[in-house]
């Protein structure tokens, strides 16, 4: 496990992150505040330090999209392209980790974790900054093609849905700290195969006939049983 995993909260280069009160662990988006004391870097840019909001705005497949707005929610920063970090036992908190930074450059955001989930969402990085962090940090770091880098930063309104589907449908890979190349699926860990559930009705293992002939049995002997103490 590599230093940019472990770091929560407060990162290496002593950015404190605060997390604000938020609603039950059960909103489908996992909307989570941050407050940055420092600049951090996310996927195509630099956020100053200050108060933002993370949120999923689709988790329908294995790439996750995700929004990061403004305080208020007015004015949306980026729209990122994430993939999922899956982790044996759930956190009951949230967590944000970093990766490695060079001398005088931001923290650049790794993952972010919500509560009881049992992954996180990584984010993707375009392939040229990917290679940069990967280095610094001597771990594989995800990447995209260089051309998606523009999809990331979005004015004020949400991506448009080419734009989203661009982002989901691109070849993503890997990129080592030796500066080669290799498939997303050999570094990052494929979610676990869903439980097994049990039906929901058990299988009939005899037919109910014989039952209902036993009774009847019952029945007319208890019949006769009583003629026999009238008569």
């Amino acid at each position: 496990m590599g230093i940019a995993r472990i770091i929560t909260f407060i990162s290496a280069g002593m950015l404190a992150v605060a997390l604000l009160p938020q609603a039950k662990a059960d909103e489908w988006n996992e909307k989570t505040i941050f407050t940055f004391t420092g600049p951090v870097e996310i996927p195509g840019q630099v956020l100053p330090a200050g108060t933002y909001v993370f949120k999923l705005a689709d988790s329908a497949s294995d790439r996750n999209i995700v929004e990061v707005y403004n305080k208020k929610e007015n004015h949306l920063y980026g729209t990122f392209l994430a993939i999922p970090d899956y982790h044996l036992r759930p956190s009951g908190k949230t967590i944000i980790t970093f990766e490695e930074r060079a001398a005088g450059s931001p923290e650049a955001v790794r993952a972010w974790f919500y509560p009881g989930d049992n992954y996180g969402h990584e984010f993707v990085y375009p392939k040229t900054r990917a290679l940069a962090l990967a280095k610094v940090n001597n771990q594989p770091v995800a990447s995209m093609p260089n051309e998606l880098a523009a999809n990331t930063t979005t004015p004020t309104t949400s991506m448009s849905q080419p734009s989203v589907m661009a982002m989901k449908q691109a070849p993503l890979k890997a990129q080592q700290p030796n500066q080669t190349e290799t498939e997303i699926t050999e570094v990052f860990t494929p979610p676990p195969p869903p439980p097994a559930t049990m039906p929901k009705t058990l299988p009939k293992t005899a037919s109910p006939w014989p039952l209902f002939g036993l009774l009847g049995l019952l029945f007319v002997g208890a019949a006769g049983t009583v003629c026999r103490l009238h008569g």
